[in-house]
């Protein structure tokens, strides 16, 4: 077997312990919560987040996850995107934390992630690249980490893909300079995050908060919980 020299960590569901769904609904609440009261249409507002959403999980690589959520949601919202841009970032820098309500528990992953880097490995952060990096960071805050705990972190402005596109996977592995078959990758989604394995990567799938619309057969991956996969992956480091 190859030696490990790469983990990568999917992040919603996974390193936090939260519902998809749950996390999804608070988030449109706070969301609109900011932007109604600053004159922008509920209804519009959300299907040019959904819709612009849609378009980052279709990107084919010609531009930036970000470029096609702008121009998705500039032509919905008949609004620049980079006039709002910066009441975006305020939102995620600060009324998003509101959404760490949705927490099944309080956990702390700090002493986990350092544990695996101190073994000298490259810690990756593959959280599907849909928001930009502000609110990766104040999501990493509610457990505990920072993006300068990783050594490379998948957001909107850094990414050409989305899960469950391979070539997600692939920019990744170009940009770190590490090959799929000396990697681990730790995920929720059935789909989205056990699909690298066919890249060569050995995968573990989280069931706390497994996501699986596609029901696909889990018992075909390394599955459980998190703190056994947890101890299972440090175990094989």
């Amino acid at each position: 077997m190859q030696k490990i020299t790469t983990v990568l960590f999917d992040l919603d569901g996974t390193l936090i312990p939260f519902d998809q769904n749950e996390f999804i609904e608070a988030y449109l609440h706070h969301i609109t919560n900011k932007f109604v009261p600053m004159g922008y249409d509920k209804e519009i507002l959300i299907k040019a987040l959904w819709d612009g959403t849609g378009s980052m999980v279709k990107n084919d690589g010609k531009v930036m996850n970000r470029d096609v959520f702008k121009s998705t949601f500039t032509e919905l919202m008949e609004k620049e995107y980079d006039e709002m841009e910066d009441d975006f970032m305020e939102f995620y820098e600060k009324e998003f934390d509101n959404v760490k309500e949705t927490l099944q528990e309080k956990v702390n992953r700090a002493e986990f992630i350092k544990t695996i880097k101190d073994k000298g490995l490259k810690v990756i952060l593959a959280t599907n690249p849909i928001f930009p990096k502000v609110a990766v960071q104040t999501r990493l805050n509610w457990i505990g980490l920072s993006l300068d705990d990783f050594d490379y972190v998948t957001t909107f402005e850094n990414s050409h893909y989305c899960k469950p596109n391979l070539e997600y996977y692939k920019e990744i592995f170009e940009n770190i300079g590490s090959k799929p078959e000396e990697s681990i990758m730790v995920g929720n989604n059935a789909l989205e995050d056990m699909i690298v394995s066919e890249l060569g990567v050995r995968t573990f799938l989280i069931t706390d908060n497994l996501e699986n619309p596609q029901k696909i057969d889990i018992n075909k991956f390394e599955n459980g919980s998190f703190d056994v996969i947890a101890e299972k992956v440090l175990n094989i480091l």
